[in-house]
């Protein structure tokens, strides 16, 4: 898994000019499946996720998680994160996981961070989306499992 933590005061996702989530203070989560990835990695990097200190403490310090701020999480699914530009100039995907397998990933994924304490939203699998955002800070990290 490969995922795109953008700590954000606003967030949110549009399929079909329809708002599909939303969130104000809390993580913007861009989720790439990849080819092999287990429940156990969604689950520990659900963990991980929820307890990152990442937000503000009175003096300005990333000393806080996204638990003690009480924030929430907008998730989206981006095969694309699965993708390697190795080689050539177009991207290749063989490294991310086939539909079913990523979408039975993302969905524990998202499990896992609701077992966290987390409110989260979501977009929807397998959809065209636009993704609005603002990144506060900006305040950007990559986790890889």
């Amino acid at each position: 898994m490969r995922c795109v933590i953008q700590r954000v005061s606003r967030a949110s996702v549009t399929v079909d000019d329809q708002v599909v989530g939303v969130i104000a203070e809390g993580l913007l989560l861009l989720v790439g499946i990849a080819r092999g990835d287990t429940p156990e990695e969604m689950t520990r990097g659900a963990q991980k996720i929820v307890e990152l200190r990442i937000f503000p403490d009175e003096q300005g310090k990333m000393n806080r998680s996204l638990k003690d701020v009480g924030a929430s999480v907008l998730a989206v699914s981006q095969f694309t994160l699965a993708g390697s530009l190795s080689r050539g100039r177009r991207p290749s995907f063989e490294g991310a996981e086939e539909p079913q397998a990523a979408r039975e990933r993302f969905e524990q994924f998202v499990a896992a961070l609701r077992s966290n304490g987390a409110h989260v939203e979501t977009g929807v699998f397998r959809e065209h989306m636009s993704v609005e955002l603002v990144n506060e800070g900006p305040v950007t990290f990559v986790y890889e499992s």
